[in-house]
């Protein structure tokens, strides 16, 4: 992959759906690490997933496994943007005050610029 590749991670699902919670931190990682460009962006009612304390309490059912606050601490340390929606904060009743840092708070152009300059759009 080359340097000037990037990927923007979509998630539209909160804490509902804990078992797809994983899977876009731990992909964004990888893709990190293979020097993309990445960021993640919330919407909907993704941004519940950046609530603090949260990535705590999601996790695997059952001993095995790691808790989203594992994946989303690897996609960090890979240097993966998380971008969150304006509009959806309202929705979930948030503030950039009750979320985990880093997040930078974007809106509707914003996103459509990255999306449009992006490699890759995925959407969870």
């Amino acid at each position: 992959m080359s340097e000037e590749s990037s990927v923007v991670y979509v998630v539209t699902h909160g804490v509902d759906y804990p078992e797809r919670c994983a899977t876009p931190f731990f992909l964004a990682a990888a893709a990190a690490a293979m020097d993309a460009e990445v960021s993640i962006y919330f919407t909907m009612r993704g941004p519940e997933l950046l609530k603090k304390e949260v990535g705590d309490r999601i996790g695997p059912k059952g001993e095995q496994g790691e808790r989203l606050s594992y994946f989303i601490e690897q996609a960090l340390d890979c240097g993966v943007e998380l971008l969150i929606c304006q509009p959806s904060l309202d929705l979930n009743d948030l503030t950039l005050a009750d979320l985990i840092e880093p997040v930078r708070m974007i809106g509707g152009a914003a996103f459509n610029d990255i999306a449009m300059r992006a490699d890759a759009v995925i959407t969870f």
